[in-house]
């Protein structure tokens, strides 16, 4: 194992999904974020998606006690001084990206790649902010993280081919393929997924059809698993708003102005699964 010791910022659905997957797979994680009770959230998530994938996955399922013996939960950004790789998770808002790479940047050995999980978020502009430029890249999880065999790698303007080959390196050692993609705003996954989905959310308060029905014509007459609002309140409906204001601000396009009544459901605090209701209601 190249890298045994990883550090994860950020410990929402994604970096707890992060810290899980590189936990069940031998490595050592540091999973830093700013408070006690997101990391405690974080802890029984983790609990909660251990016990998914043991369901799924009889054949390889896990010890939930050593998985989380190998994850140290802080808020001490200065524990990542020893890790050996970084995949960064916070949200998609760029003054807070900015200010995690321009700290740990000085904390982290020069050799150490930086990987950014974000949505629509160029790489090229975090990479800019570091003075490590060659060594960072986007590693696009799709959630959830533990089950999804594929990952959307993305290079940045600067990001060298042996970042990228000691990338794939790293994601296989996660049990992950990948597939590379050039650095353009949302990449490919989330440049056509945000624009369904918003255009979903559209048709909604249109009414032109329930939440149920668009979701119930994707899964019938397209065979998708999941239809798009199903999969905005899993991926949650504040980073579906903050990536199509990305997509919106980035190509200065009408077509990704993001929907009012998704701007209002944030506002009113209904992000999806992690609050409980969305488009729909869970337990």
């Amino acid at each position: 194992m190249n890298y045994e010791i990883v550090g994860v910022i950020g410990a929402g659905v994604m970096g707890s999904g992060v810290a899980q997957n590189l936990a069940q797979t031998g490595h050592r994680v540091v999973l830093v974020d700013v408070s006690e009770p997101i990391l405690d959230r974080a802890r029984q998530e983790i609990r909660n998606g251990l016990r998914a994938f043991s369901l799924f996955n009889r054949k390889a399922a896990v010890d939930p006690k050593q998985v989380l013996e190998r994850i140290r939960f802080t808020t001490d950004d200065e524990e990542l001084a020893e890790v050996s790789f970084v995949v960064e998770n916070v949200t998609e808002k760029w003054p807070i990206k900015k200010a995690v790479y321009e700290r740990i940047d000085a904390i982290c050995r020069p050799d150490v790649i930086f990987a950014a999980d974000t949505s629509a978020i160029s790489i090229t502009r975090i990479a800019s902010v570091t003075k490590r430029a060659p060594k960072v890249v986007g590693m696009h999880f799709m959630n959830p993280v533990p089950m999804k065999p594929m990952v959307e790698l993305i290079r940045g303007y600067h990001s060298s081919d042996e970042t990228i080959e000691d990338a794939r390196r790293f994601l296989a050692e996660m049990g992950k393929e990948s597939i590379l993609v050039e650095d353009s705003p949302g990449f490919v996954s989330n440049r056509v997924l945000m624009l369904t989905i918003n255009e979903a959310i559209f048709l909604v308060q249109d009414r032109t059809a329930s939440a149920a029905d668009v979701d119930r014509i994707f899964k019938t007459c397209f065979g998708h698993k999941m239809g798009p609002l199903e999969t905005a309140d899993l991926i949650g409906l504040d980073t579906i708003l903050y990536s199509v204001e990305v997509l919106y601000e980035s190509f200065n396009d009408d077509k990704y102005r993001p929907c009012p009544l998704l701007k209002k459901m944030v506002d009113a605090g209904l992000h999806g699964r992690k609050s409980g209701r969305g488009f729909y209601t869970y337990a």
